[in-house]
């Protein structure tokens, strides 16, 4: 199906499990997916939704974070495991949703910790998909990571060899028990958060200040309708529009 308007704002939503945390959470102040949506036979990217200004688009949780920062969508949702490992200048992210809740965290076989003492360690081995925390983690204790990147099965890689330590995401801690492994240190802890793109919100204000502070409202339980006169922007809180009115000053 093609977009209600042409220039209607995309929000980048990542696929997997906090996707099914955030559409409560648009739902909420309004936002209805076309019916493609929740179709898990659909091959469609794009879908339009009840506000004729917003569509969305759902990809991998890594590519969310890329999309925003080259202007492709202006909004999105991404986890700051994400935003820590690109480190993007053109990503503002004004808003903690406090959903897709876990940490990020070095974990290791059971055998290593018995073997290897991090502390008087040089270098380390480690597979992750977040090679730049890693590598900085490690780097602030005077230790040399060597990363092999890995985009799934992390927890695989220490008990086939390949490494000792991995650094992943950590939510209950049953994956890596059930592949003997134990977590050693926790690195930050991660929640999702909603992305803007800086340019973006420089030069369409009103319509992103406005989904800014709809989601905002949301997120602390209050919900605002939206405003007959401008789809896509809600009633603003003072305080919230001097945030962003101030950011805009800054840039």
């Amino acid at each position: 199906m093609t977009t209600k308007h042409e220039n209607c704002l995309i929000m980048a939503l990542p696929n997997g499990r906090i996707l099914g945390e955030v559409m409560p959470l648009l739902r909420r102040i309004g936002v209805e997916p076309e019916p493609a949506f929740n179709d898990p036979a659909t091959r469609q990217l794009r879908f339009t939704t009840s506000e004729p200004g917003l569509d969305l688009i759902r990809i991998r949780s890594f590519d969310a974070a890329t999309f925003v920062a080259f202007g492709a969508a202006q909004l999105g949702i991404a986890g700051n495991d994400v935003l820590m490992e690109f480190d993007y200048s053109e990503i503002y992210a004004p808003l903690d949703l406090d959903v897709g809740h876990c940490r990020i965290a070095v974990a290791a076989t059971v055998d290593s910790l018995g073997r290897e003492d991090l502390r008087r360690s040089s270098h380390i081995r480690v597979a992750t998909k977040y090679p730049e925390i890693t590598r900085r983690h490690f780097a602030a204790r005077g230790i040399q990571a060597e990363c092999i990147k890995l985009n799934g099965a992390i927890e695989l890689a220490p008990r086939l060899g390949l490494c000792h330590h991995i650094v992943d995401l950590v939510q209950t801690g049953a994956t890596l028990k059930a592949n003997g492994l134990i977590e050693v240190e926790p690195i930050a802890a991660v929640s999702s958060r909603l992305i803007v793109n800086r340019p973006a919100l420089k030069t369409r204000p009103e319509e992103v200040g406005g989904w800014i502070e709809r989601l905002r409202e949301a997120v602390a339980g209050r919900t605002s309708p939206p405003n007959p006169l401008r789809p896509g922007v809600a009633r603003r809180s003072g305080a919230g529009m001097a945030k962003i009115a101030a950011w805009r000053g800054r840039s």
